[in-house]
């Protein structure tokens, strides 16, 4: 099974979104893209108070490499996501790992990716302590 790392955070909502890009780059991951989703929602929905959900997309290319040449149908759940979300009056951030969901869904199997879940793995927890 898949788990959803989860923590509240005690920065402010720009400040989380910050911290998460900065934690995933000193780890070797780029930036692909931040997204507001709740700036989406009002500009194409004209939703006003929608609670702020950003999407934070990074790649790191070494694994991604590596997970292609596991198998070329883990990209389709690339890249790699971090969530920024306001709930209850908190400041969350989470991340699941793709590379543990491409078992789960059947794109590549346990075994051929087990040392690349634990390579992956070892860099997320560094991202997720600098979180």
């Amino acid at each position: 099974m898949v788990d959803v790392l989860r923590k509240e955070v005690s920065y402010g909502f720009d400040e989380a979104v910050k911290v998460v890009e900065d934690a995933c780059v000193s780890e070797g991951f780029g930036l692909q893209l931040t997204k507001g989703l709740h700036d989406i929602l009002k500009q194409k929905l004209g939703i006003e108070d929608y609670p702020k959900f950003t999407a934070i997309l990074v790649c790191n290319p070494h694994l991604a490499k590596r997970a292609l040449e596991i198998s070329i149908d883990m990209g389709t759940i690339f890249p790699c996501s971090f969530t920024v979300y306001e709930e209850g009056g908190k400041i969350m951030v989470a991340h699941t790992s793709i590379m543990k969901a491409g078992v789960e869904l059947g794109l590549a199997s346990q075994e051929d990716m087990a040392d690349l879940i634990e390579d992956t793995g070892k860099r997320i927890k560094k991202v997720w302590e600098k979180i």
